[in-house]
């Protein structure tokens, strides 16, 4: 009997373990649960000619931010017996995407899934806050996960949960967040092990201002999820931002401390260095003081992941550690590399990503004024360094606090405003009380 995946899809391969396998190790992958990599690794011993389980491996690794061996992997998956034309391009595009050619990579995907839109390994590359839309420079990322989710709806069963976690994400970080957000609870309910909805989910309550839910989750979810989950960090990331939406700032350095610093994290660097740069700024924005050392820490860490520029997300991230350091060379040498970046048209985001960075030097040198002078034109070019809507909200709160101490009151109520009818936050009603007294 052939062999086919989760989805129907056919698999070539003629044992019924390494099938069975294949289809384990990519539920765990998708799941973003521990030992997906043993699962796969088991699945490709049983046929080592299984180019899926290879490509597969490939994938994890990637997700891993192991480059090196996610391009090793997807090499071997290309030279193994390839019996479909289906999975012929999957390999093509996981090889694309791996090999950094991403524009080339978001092109052929999509191609890819108009005639196989079961194959959820190639339909998940463009979504979420890291896939291949939120880091393609687009301004309208949202928008294009929410179409091509609605695209293919039908290809899915109305309940199946990894279709319900994304589509319910794109639709939460796109406005929709009620309805998102009911297909997340569902998708939640049908898997429970699944740290991807749990994430999104996450999202879901912080576009609604649904803190006191969002708090609740974590607090039920997190503590049978493994330490070892690639997401545990970056979910208690998360409950960190409720804590300082409360003004609990005790409380959001005890996450920091016990699951997001990267002493403690196994997450990858991208989320950790984001998560420990937006939330320890987000502190010293929010008038809390930072414990001597964090900053440096963070930022050392930071510059051995991520040495070189090139990445707008990364490099936002970047600026603000530079920045909160006094690294003010080493920030201005990013600067002067992202500039030359943009105008050979080598980076996607385009001028925004330095932006941010001249936004941020100003910031932490007090020129409040300046910072809101150079942030405020660009900012409807934020979305476009990626990343979900809560982790760029820090930019914006970078222009708001700008411009509240630069006596701007009139401009800041009107984006106070803006911000508190998309969603309820005590935080900002503070901050519009005390602009109002």
């Amino acid at each position: 009997m052939a062999q086919r995946d989760t989805y129907g899809l056919p698999l070539s391969t003629t044992s019924d373990e390494a099938a069975a396998l294949y289809r384990e190790g990519v539920a765990l992958m998708l799941s973003a649960w521990p030992d997906a990599a043993e699962v796969l690794d088991v699945a490709s011993d049983a046929d080592p000619e299984f180019a899926l389980a290879h490509a597969a491996r490939a994938r994890l690794h990637a997700i891993h931010s192991e480059t090196a061996e996610a391009r090793s992997r997807v090499a071997i998956a290309r030279k193994k017996r390839v019996r479909t034309e289906r999975e012929a391009s999957h390999v093509d595009v996981l090889s694309l995407a791996l090999g950094g050619q991403s524009q080339q990579a978001l092109a052929s995907a999509l191609a890819h899934v108009e005639r196989w839109p079961r194959d959820v390994i190639i339909l998940s590359l463009p979504l979420g806050a890291f896939g291949l839309f939120a880091f393609s420079g687009m301004a309208d990322h949202n928008q294009a996960k929410v179409e091509l989710c609605a695209r293919h709806a039908a290809a899915f069963p109305e309940e199946d949960w990894w279709f319900l976690t994304y589509y319910g994400w794109s639709l939460a970080e796109n406005g929709v967040v009620a309805r998102g957000r009911a297909m997340l609870e569902r998708a939640i309910e049908l898997r429970r092990e699944n740290a991807n909805t749990a994430h999104a989910l996450a999202h879901a309550m912080f576009e609604s201002g649904a803190n006191d839910a969002a708090e609740a989750l974590i607090a039920d979810w997190l503590p049978d999820y493994p330490r070892g989950g690639i997401l545990h960090g970056h979910i208690a990331w998360h409950a960190a931002l409720v804590a300082l939406e409360r003004g609990d700032a005790d409380g959001a350095l005890a996450i920091y401390a016990d699951k997001v610093r990267h002493s403690v994290s196994q997450g990858t660097p991208i989320n950790i260095i984001s998560d420990a740069a937006s939330l320890l700024w987000r502190l010293q924005a929010y008038g809390h003081a930072v414990p001597e050392g964090l900053w440096q820490d963070a930022a050392a860490f930071a510059r051995k992941a991520f040495p070189r520029p090139g990445h707008a997300f990364v490099d936002s991230h970047m600026a603000l550690l530079e920045a909160a350091t006094g690294d003010s060379a080493g920030l201005d040498r990013r600067i002067a590399a992202l500039d030359e970046m943009v105008g050979n048209g080598a980076l996607g985001a385009g001028a925004i990503v330095p932006t941010i960075g001249r936004a941020a030097l100003a910031f932490a040198g007090e020129d409040y004024g300046g910072c809101a002078h150079i942030l405020e034109p660009m900012a409807a070019d934020v979305a476009r360094i990626g990343g979900s809507n809560a982790q760029r909200e820090v930019i914006e709160d970078t222009l708001l606090v700008a411009l509240m101490r630069s006596d701007e009151a009139t401009k800041a109520r009107a984006l106070l405003d803006r911000r508190l009818h998309r969603r309820p936050s005590p935080r900002d009603s503070r901050w519009l009380s005390g602009l109002a007294a």
